[in-house]
């Protein structure tokens, strides 16, 4: 796809608007309704269909065909990283007025991230061809980890401080408790971090380690710097409000991370097939048609199963408790003594 530098302008002048309107649409700290959540939810999924139909228009079919798979792909990778968000935020007890707040300054920190990624991934995916065989080898380890994380409920743990997070809250100190959304303050004549810096912080720095999963699967993708970065763009910036629609889903989809895990060995073994293509090999490639439908479907699987197997596990839960509660009540009336003497 032929982008022109002003195109590439147009794009992120549009998107900071649209940043612009969503920061101040939702300045003032107050806890965000499943209404307002969904409502913007669906503004930010409408706006990202309506931009893959105008590449569609003016790009053609295959520049679109990426776009969607990029944009559906990222925005899964997106729904498994709000596990990670729940810990966080469920860590520092953040009030939930101010989790808005957060979630916004955390996706403005992984765009900058992520854009930063997507520049140096195109740098070296034009020099060295090769560098396909690395993405399609970090894709195919990523998924193996996803499985074996799942297998051993690693969402059910705790969120624990980087060394880089540890070191900054030693050498600047942290405050007792929330002050607003003030990020620094001056405490015994020394000025201190917040909690709410340490939040912000501690999602920027996992920001990072989401960025090398979700670039080497868009570029397994599409080649098209611009497509990856609409595509990140589209599916970070209804992050936040997805974070208040689904939160209480998320405990739901149980078998999400092994649908993730399957659309990243998928992806990291079409990077390989590429890689070999390119080295001159006779390989079969995977078509974007065939990746676009095969991600639809493992995730629509993958969401049936997850609600399925929920629902059986809250029948047996409600059960057990039945019958502790029968137990209880029949060890009660056994142990009241006999009055008839």
């Amino acid at each position: 796809m032929n982008v022109t530098l002003n195109i590439w302008l147009l794009t992120v002048a549009v998107l900071c608007v649209l940043i612009a309107v969503d920061f101040f649409i939702g300045r003032k700290p107050h806890e965000v309704s499943i209404k307002e959540a969904g409502i913007w939810s669906a503004v930010w999924i409408a706006l990202a269909v309506i931009f893959g139909l105008g590449v569609a228009v003016f790009g053609g079919g295959q520049p679109a065909g990426e776009f969607f798979a990029g944009f559906i792909t990222e925005k899964s990778l997106s729904v498994d990283n709000l596990f990670v968000f729940v810990l966080i935020m469920a860590k520092f007890s953040v009030p939930a007025k101010y989790q808005q707040r957060v979630l916004m300054v955390g996706v403005l920190v992984a765009l900058v991230l992520r854009t930063i990624f997507i520049a140096a991934g195109a740098a070296i995916i034009s020099t060295f061809s090769w560098v396909f065989y690395i993405f399609g080898a970090f894709l195919i380890w990523t998924a193996w980890k996803l499985v074996q994380d799942a297998r051993h409920d690693q969402h059910e743990e705790e969120y624990e401080e980087n060394k880089l997070l540890k070191a900054v809250e030693k050498r600047f100190g942290v405050a007792d408790r929330y002050h607003g959304t003030k990020l620094f303050i001056v405490e015994n004549g020394k000025r201190v971090m917040t909690p709410m810096m340490v939040v912000m912080l501690a999602i920027g720095s996992t920001d990072v380690l989401f960025a090398l999963d979700s670039i080497p699967a868009i570029y397994g993708l599409t080649e098209d710097p611009y497509i990856v970065f609409t595509a990140n763009a589209f599916a970070l910036m209804g992050l936040r409000q997805l974070y208040f629609l689904i939160g209480g889903l998320l405990k739901r989809l149980v078998h999400l991370s092994y649908g993730l895990s399957i659309i990243l060995g998928f992806i990291g073994v079409k990077l390989v097939l590429h890689a070999l293509h390119e080295s001159g090999v006779h390989v079969p490639e995977i078509s974007i048609p065939f990746s676009l439908g095969f991600i639809v479907l493992v995730l629509a699987v993958t969401t049936v199963t997850s609600l399925r197997a929920s629902k059986k596990q809250a029948l047996a839960e409600e059960a057990a408790a039945a019958e502790r509660k029968a137990d209880d009540s029949g060890s009660g009336s056994a142990s009241q003594p006999d009055r008839t003497a």
